[in-house]
């Protein structure tokens, strides 16, 4: 009866993260990975989706996880994002994850979880934003490339940094041989940066985010 009543409060104390997502939910199951093997102690409260097929549908389907279709077509940003703030806080969401949420958030839900959002994005930041990081890079003949995790500000893609992790861009890379390579450190930095905001290690100082000792 202790041990339950440990479990039971252990799960009280843990981080509660709601994950936005679009596609095929391959960052979310990383997530999952990292909070079911207890190396991510936060509590996966709902996905939240915007397209009805996604794979991260059936991912949270597999794990237990309540889910959340929302449809963005044929109504206002902010109208689509109130319904979307309704479900995060009817969860108790704490923090906000964007795993491959393909739509640009408006003032109105940044600011309701302000520095409590945060995404991954397939480049080395401030360079080459927006969705084709990876094809951008490779187009301009960088050397290395990359992912970063950051928190989300009104700007596209170019809040205050969390974690990057490199990765060399080869000679005879195409586009996707280049993502794949980059979405296997995406699924290392983005429970990583999870696990430092959770622990209370992450400090905004202007555009920098100190990570404190642990």
């Amino acid at each position: 009866m202790d041990r339950d009543m440990d479990r039971d409060m252990e799960r009280q104390r843990r981080l509660r993260i709601g994950v936005l997502a679009s596609g095929r939910g391959s960052n979310f199951q990383a997530i999952i990975d990292r909070v079911e093997d207890g190396t991510l102690p936060v509590e996966i409260a709902v996905l939240v989706v915007n397209n009805r097929d996604a794979g991260a549908v059936q991912r949270a389907e597999r794990h237990g996880i309540p889910w959340h279709f929302i449809d963005h077509r044929g109504r206002s940003r902010e109208e689509f994002e109130r319904e979307v703030i309704a479900v995060l806080d009817e969860h108790r969401v704490e923090l906000v994850v964007l795993a491959g949420f393909m739509r640009i958030l408006t003032p109105l839900f940044i600011d309701h979880y302000r520095h409590r959002i945060i995404n991954i994005h397939p480049a080395l930041l401030p360079s080459f934003p927006g969705t084709h990081g990876q094809r951008d890079a490779l187009e301009y003949g960088v050397k290395v490339s990359g992912c970063t995790v950051h928190f989300v500000d009104t700007s596209v893609d170019g809040g205050p940094i969390i974690i990057q992790r490199c990765v060399p861009v080869l000679e005879d890379d195409t586009e996707e041989s280049l993502a794949r390579r980059i979405l296997e450190e995406e699924h290392r930095a983005l429970p990583e940066a999870i696990r430092l905001y959770a622990e209370g290690r992450l400090r905004i100082e202007g555009r920098r985010v100190r990570i404190l000792d642990g």
